[in-house]
């Protein structure tokens, strides 16, 4: 099988100095994930830019900023990006596919089945499939973390060799180096700590360096689900391939992890909790380093509402994230049950247990 990489550009990267699409930065990009695929590759590309092709041809004067605006410029703009791909690939002998998607679609297994089975017939007769959200109807933020992790979701579900996130600024560094010429470039992370967040920049820090936070949560999805991941940029010929090559100007996530199931990564990262579950640090343990099923005499608090096969999350005694399971319980048997052996569950419910785990080991995936 051929080398997968999925590559995600940014807006910051595609936009003109006047804030509108750069096609020759779309240009540069498709001559360079042309090399990759003459070398044999097969590339994924996930893409910005709708807001930036579209607000001029909408009669805006400059970007705009309302949400309704944004999805109005976007409406034209994703026409516009897609025939510059079209057009900067052609020049290649390559062809381009859209793929719009919503966090819905990801939240549906069936729907994300549906779209890898279409994206590995694409990849099969040698088109390059673009994707990015669907703007248009998006309802909570128009960016999906400026589409970093949209590229991570698609990283894992098409289960890629690598994900390179391009931007405007070489990788991650110790402070910003825009502001602080003594700043240092990570070369390798092998490890999410609260030190690198930290560095990476959250709400109401000073050091966050162009969206690099957003970088880093998609790059732990990726590599959650075994997939190696490099922020940086690509400005010259060869870049990305040099990329590709571990040896391109950035930052790399290493991971030590295989690629999950599907259903594990729908799980982890597509799902939505409905309620939370706050476990022993016995059950935590058995759970996060055993390998067990999480059984009712380990569970201390049950929050939300929900019922049998909904998703939770299930947390320590610290309140800190443990991962997600699919419950056996509604959330009113569960706290009847909490804390009790499995033979006075049996004794309470009766006829109602059906699987005295409250979450299986193979519904469940470690999230800490």
């Amino acid at each position: 099988m051929s080398t997968r990489i999925v590559v995600k550009i940014g807006s910051s990267s595609l936009t003109s100095a006047e804030g509108g699409l750069n096609r020759e930065a779309v240009a540069f990009f498709a001559s360079e994930i042309a090399e990759l695929r003459r070398s044999g590759c097969e590339v994924l590309l996930v893409t910005s830019g709708a807001v930036a092709a579209g607000f001029r041809s909408i009669g805006y004067p400059t970007r705009p900023r309302l949400l309704h605006e944004k999805q109005a410029a976007a409406a034209v703009g994703q026409a516009l990006l897609m025939q510059a791909y079209q057009e900067a690939f052609s020049a290649h002998g390559l062809t381009a596919a859209q793929i719009l998607l919503t966090r819905t679609d990801f939240r549906s297994r069936r729907a994300m089945n549906n779209a890898v089975m279409t994206v590995e017939e694409l990849l099969r007769q040698g088109v390059i499939p673009v994707f990015n959200e669907n703007d248009t109807v998006s309802v909570d933020e128009l960016k999906f973390g400026d589409n970093d992790m949209l590229s991570a979701l698609v990283a894992n579900l098409l289960k890629a060799s690598s994900l390179l996130m391009l931007t405007d600024i070489d990788g991650l560094y110790s402070s910003d180096p825009r502001s602080n010429p003594d700043a240092v470039r990570y070369q390798l992370v092998e490890e999410f700590t609260p030190d690198l967040y930290a560095i990476a920049g959250g709400a109401g820090s000073s050091v966050g360096t162009g969206g690099m936070r957003s970088k880093i949560d998609a790059a732990k999805v990726a590599t959650r689900g075994g997939v190696p991941s490099f922020v940086g940029r690509v400005t010259e010929p060869g870049d990305l391939r040099l990329a590709v090559q571990e040896e391109g100007k950035g930052t790399y996530f290493a991971t030590t992890l295989s690629s999950l199931p599907v259903k594990k990564q729908w799980l982890g990262f597509m799902s939505t909790p409905l309620g939370s579950v706050i476990v022993d640090a016995g059950a935590e343990d058995a759970l996060v380093h055993g390998g067990h099923s999480l059984l009712p005499v380990g569970v201390r608090e049950v929050q939300g509402s929900f019922h049998a096969g909904d998703v939770v999350e299930v947390l320590g005694l610290d309140s800190k994230l443990l991962g997600r399971g699919i419950v056996n319980y509604d959330d009113a048997q569960l706290r009847i049950i909490r804390g009790l052996p499995s033979g006075e569950v049996m004794r309470r419910l009766g006829e109602e247990v059906h699987r005295l785990e409250v979450i299986h080991r193979d519904e469940w995936i470690t999230l800490k």
